[in-house]
């Protein structure tokens, strides 16, 4: 049994569901050494500017210490990482390679791998306290730069629960609950009935919280939905979306949303929201 098999969400078990899906995997990449000594330099080097211009006291050097220690043994680098690096490095990839589709956002911790295949028209995976959130619709394309749709198309989705817990992540929630991935027309198109998520805390009663709270920030992230578009011969798009008007759009913890990735869903007569966005990919170089 795991901590995630407990009664109680915690950012203990959620963090260290997080790490073990991330050790689980296994990543590598082939930066050269001259590289890596190249950023591992800049990086110690700003570490230096850093403490130089504060003046940085020993008391505070062993609180650092104490702190990430701390980080690790909750499990919560992914979750930390993620909500404070993440952004970066995303950004900086879609300007180094010159990208000219739809932006890309963070992906996050709680992405889980092979989710259920659905098709183009669906339903969500979803509990029946689920249904009782306000139901969203959201539909779009996913087309080329020149807007030609493209069959053979993937959206793959995933968001929290009304009370900000995401499946797998949390006990006592079904492994796929608000999870698929979406298998649009031969058109590109898609059309998907799911809720309309709520703003949510990130796990803060670990190390994560402490840090957030040592500096009078806040711990929420705006409602948003979570997508990984793919299409033959196309790159891949990791993204997120948001709702305008929604609390924390313009200070989410994450620093993640941006002005490309807001949605305005119309309410309908019948209590529905709903909402259409096109996914425009990149070709493959």
């Amino acid at each position: 049994m795991t901590d995630i098999d407990t009664a109680v969400a915690t950012a203990h078990a959620s963090g260290n569901a997080a790490t073990d899906k991330f050790k689980t995997a296994r990543v590598s990449c082939d930066t050269s050494p001259e590289r890596a000594a190249a950023i591992y330099r800049d990086v110690l080097s700003a570490l230096g500017e850093v403490i130089h211009r504060h003046e940085v006291t020993y008391d505070e050097y062993r609180v650092l210490k104490q702190w990430m220690i701390d980080v690790g043994e909750y499990g919560e680098w992914p979750l930390w990482l993620d909500v404070f690096v993440e952004h970066q490095v995303e950004d900086v990839n879609y300007s180094r390679n010159g990208l000219a589709g739809t932006k890309g956002s963070i992906e996050g911790p709680y992405y889980v791998p092979d989710a259920p295949q659905l098709p183009a028209v669906c339903t969500m995976p979803m509990r029946e306290q689920d249904r009782r959130s306000t139901p969203l619709v959201f539909s779009g394309q996913v087309t080329d730069l020149d807007g030609n749709g493209l069959g053979g198309a993937t959206v793959e989705l995933w968001h929290a629960d009304e009370d900000g817990f995401y499946s797998q992540f949390a006990p006592n929630i079904p492994e796929w609950n608000l999870r698929a991935t979406i298998v649009c027309d031969d058109e590109g198109r898609y059309e998907i009935t799911t809720i309309q998520p709520a703003p949510y805390q990130i796990p803060h009663d670990g190390p994560t919280g402490w840090f957030i709270e040592s500096h009078g920030g806040h711990p929420w992230r705006p409602a948003h939905l979570h997508l990984m578009v793919k299409a033959p011969g196309r790159l891949p798009i990791t993204t997120q979306l948001y709702f305008r008007g929604g609390d924390w759009v313009e200070t989410d913890v994450a620093t993640a949303v941006k002005p490309e990735l807001v949605l305005d869903p119309v309410r309908g007569a019948d209590g529905v929201n709903r909402v259409a966005y096109d996914f425009a990919l990149d070709p493959t170089p």
